[in-house]
């Protein structure tokens, strides 16, 4: 049975909540993602800034220019530990409607799994079934 950590995305950008909301933003705009764990010094998992969290911000940004991502994440996030079954982040991930969990160990992220990752797993697990038997026996009698 596949798990959390035989799929999961290692290199994990992460921001601290005191930094400015629009740093953030830079950072998922920058990496292409649609979301941040939000960690301490140690990387102990605190949270997590997602595009939704930030939408507001499109009328708002006078009045929110100086805010945090302290200000906007979501808390407590959602998370997996890196053993816990893949089938099971599959299932949260479709049934509350986001896109991707931090993976922890302790407590600290150690990687993240986004629909995209289970999608890929799908898709190469689907062509290892189909894929042909490396030998197949000659039954011509040459």
């Amino acid at each position: 049975m596949l798990e959390a950590k035989d799929i999961m995305t290692r290199n994990v950008v992460c921001v601290k909540k005191n930094i400015l909301v629009i740093e953030a933003i830079r950072l998922m705009s920058k990496n292409n993602i649609t979301g941040l764990p939000v960690v301490e010094d140690d990387m102990t998992l605190v949270g997590i800034l997602s595009e939704q969290d930030v939408l507001r911000l499109l009328h708002t940004y006078e009045d929110e220019k100086d805010r945090t991502v302290n200000d906007f994440m979501t808390q407590p996030a959602i998370h997996f530990e890196e053993g816990e079954p893949l089938l099971d982040v599959c299932y949260c991930l479709r049934d509350n409607s986001i896109r991707r969990v931090p993976v922890t160990s302790n407590d600290k992220v150690v990687g993240v799994i986004s629909r995209s990752d289970i999608l890929k797993c799908i898709l190469q697990l689907w062509e290892e079934d189909a894929a042909p038997a490396t030998s197949v026996p000659n039954n011509t009698g040459r």
